[in-house]
């Protein structure tokens, strides 16, 4: 939907009369360690234009073209050789201070290629809820965090991962560390002096908080959005709200000037580090909705985004394009003599809020609420503007020229039409971004799937997300994959399989397997439960104290380690043979007995228990730990140390309500 506007700018400019710019406001982040300890410039916001608007650039000497779905591209699998190789190590490592009893890891490793697992970590949606949550698992996995390699730790599991899927909420997640130089959670959540990243106490509606911060300041920065998607509009691309919504959350994501309107997500590609197969492979999911049509259904096209392409591998779009060419004139899946190739669309902050399409409407609602801190001569220019945007296809993202334009025709719902609409990747139910996970074609071995989806009455995870997968894999368009069996959602809470972390899809010899048909990965579910905290927040919720999320992200930490091994000491070793479960199967080894008792603890059987119990209220699986008392322990890294959390589990009593 076209903004017709061309007054916004100017009926802001005279709404607002800016003083001053706020291009200072954020300053440029100086340089990072890379996941190798190594000092390089951050990743290059390459945008041609220099700013939000895409770019119309000379063609390459052998043009972009759509490819079908039926591998995958030659850049990734070039690149999965050098992962494999730079995996193995960490991969080493990591098994080697978890240590399987009665098991040599590294002879098992090092005895042939096929031993070698292809792990992958989903974080699903749930706003900053799921950001947040996600951010404990990840800084639990991620070796360079203090504490993670601890007893108890499972420091090492994402640098021996290849994937790293998220979408919505999770995808801000995913997205933000990308953007950052693959920064670990620890380096975002501690952030730089005058830097806005992850600074959540200001809402994105109110905008960063700096010193000297005005009304005025407020002001310039919704001009300053405003400003960025005029420029997109003024270069002939239609807008949306998800422009103002991905511009809006930017500021609070990436560390750069204006939150980076020049960064892409394709640069992640021309990142070193991640050329090099040194970081996992980062995708981001949303879905198609078909023209006319106002509710996604499981037979939605689930779209995704990665460092080289953007695409689907459902049988309706099959198709990919490259996502540093988005934008360009493509028609039945080439650009036409004289038609032009395009560059910049793919702005990081747009794929990001394409992701969580969801929260347009959180964006209209929030400046426009009576209690908005968003000043009202601003709240009326921006309602105005918005309103002619959304209406009822506020949720869109537009992408305009369809990049799959005549492409696939026969089954393709958006294959006639010059734009192709697309929403929130959690709008299907399936909330947790497993479906690029659970192509055949990746070899992925065994998914950690976070799981921050509000599903009950008070905003905890009950498997709908991964019913809606199972589901959906009976279908047509899930082309031959297959998904792990789940139970209902009252079996899921009676049988707590959302209260601690489940393993699906176990025995490999329970799927019956047509011809060319390859066993799904081992699901490890990692369900949003209160640990330490009562991490159940609203999806909605606009702004969080920095205590508030210190504990919600280490709560997070306590729900990927189980409190440092507090609740299950053999914890670490169940993720080590979860990890090296289905390599066990294609190298025919005999399982481990300490594995063969990890699995006996985490698969569901089959056991259906569907009785409805009313309304789920969790309570506290360690204690309910204030920021202070994290402080005054010796706690003040992400997770704490296993001596910390011990003593917490033994000595600290629960408080009597929740914390927030």
């Amino acid at each position: 939907m076209h903004l017709s506007s061309p007054s916004l700018l100017l009926l802001l400019t005279t709404l607002l009369h800016p003083t001053s710019s706020t291009a200072a406001l954020l300053p440029a982040t100086s340089p990072r360690d890379d996941v190798s300890g190594h000092r390089r410039p951050r990743a290059a916001p390459n945008s041609p234009s220099g700013n939000y608007a895409p770019s119309t650039v000379p063609c390459p000497s052998t043009k972009p073209t759509v490819r079908p779905a039926n591998g995958l591209s030659p850049s990734e699998t070039a690149w999965l050789k050098l992962r494999r190789s730079a995996t193995i190590q960490p991969l080493k490592d990591f098994l080697h201070r978890i240590a399987i009893p009665d098991f040599d890891s590294d002879a098992y490793i090092t005895a042939n290629a096929s031993a070698q697992p292809t792990i992958a970590i989903a974080i699903s949606g749930g706003g900053y809820r799921a950001l947040m949550n996600g951010a404990g698992f990840l800084a639990a996995a991620d070796s360079r965090v203090t504490n993670a390699t601890s007893k108890g730790g499972l420091g090492g599991l994402l640098q021996a991962s290849t994937y790293l899927a998220g979408l919505s909420g999770g995808g801000w997640l995913v997205g933000s560390i990308y953007q950052n130089n693959f920064s670990s959670v620890e380096t975002l959540r501690d952030g730089s002096p005058g830097s806005s990243v992850w600074q959540f106490s200001n809402s994105i509606f109110q905008g960063p908080k700096q010193s000297g911060f005005s009304i005025v300041n407020m002001a310039d920065y919704w001009l300053d959005v405003a400003d960025q998607v005029s420029d997109k509009r003024d270069a002939g691309y239609d807008t949306s709200v998800t422009d103002y919504w991905g511009r809006a959350l930017s500021y609070q994501l990436i560390n750069a000037t204006d939150g980076g309107p020049a960064y892409t997500f394709s640069s992640i590609a021309q990142d070193k580090s991640f050329a090099s197969g040194d970081t996992p492979f980062p995708i981001l999911v949303a879905d198609g909705r078909a023209p006319g049509t106002t509710i996604v259904s499981l037979n939605a096209t689930v779209y995704e985004f990665n460092a080289y392409e953007m695409g689907s591998f459902d049988p309706t779009t099959y198709g990919f394009v490259p996502t540093q060419y988005i934008a360009s004139n493509f028609s039945g899946g080439v650009i036409p003599a004289g038609g032009k190739c395009v560059e910049g669309f793919d702005q990081a902050g747009f794929v990001m809020g394409t992701s969580s399409s969801l929260f347009n409407q959180f964006l209209l609602n929030n400046i426009s609420s009576a209690d908005s801190d968003v000043p009202k001569f601003v709240v009326d220019a921006i309602t105005d503007v918005l309103e002619i945007l959304g209406e009822n296809e506020d949720d869109i993202a537009q992408y305009m020229p369809n990049p799959f334009f005549g492409w696939n025709n026969a089954s393709n719902p958006s294959a006639t039409h010059m734009e192709l609409d697309l929403v929130d990747g959690g709008e299907d139910l399936q909330n947790i971004p497993l479906h690029p996970l659970i192509q055949p074609m990746r070899g992925v071995d065994v998914i950690f799937a976070v799981d921050s989806s509000a599903d009950t009455t008070y905003f905890w995870p009950n498997g709908t997300a991964l019913r809606a997968s199972y589901e959906r894999s009976f279908s047509a368009i899930a082309n031959g994959t297959l998904f792990p069996p789940v139970p209902d959602a009252n079996t899921f809470i009676n049988l707590n399989l959302n209260g601690r972390p489940s393993f699906f899809g176990c025995d490999i010899a329970n799927f019956t397997l047509r011809a060319g048909q390859t066993a799904p990965p081992l699901l490890v579910y990692i369900p949003n439960a209160p640990y330490t905290a009562m991490s159940n927040v609203s999806t909605f919720t606009p702004s969080y104290p920095n205590a508030q999320r210190n504990d919600i992200i280490r709560n997070g930490w306590d729900s990927a380690t189980q409190g440092n091994g507090t609740l299950d000491a053999q914890w670490p070793i169940c993720v080590a043979c979860a990890a090296l479960s289905r390599s066990f199967s294609r190298t025919g080894t005999a399982v481990p007995k300490a594995c063969a008792d990890c699995f006996s603890s985490y698969c569901w059987n089959g056991t259906v228990d569907s009785t409805d119990h009313g309304v789920f209220e969790p309570t506290f699986k360690i204690t309910n730990m204030t920021t202070a008392q994290a402080t005054s322990s010796g706690a003040r890294a992400v997770g704490g140390g296993p001596t910390a959390w011990g003593m917490m589990a033994m000595g600290l009593s629960a408080l009597s309500v929740a914390l927030w």
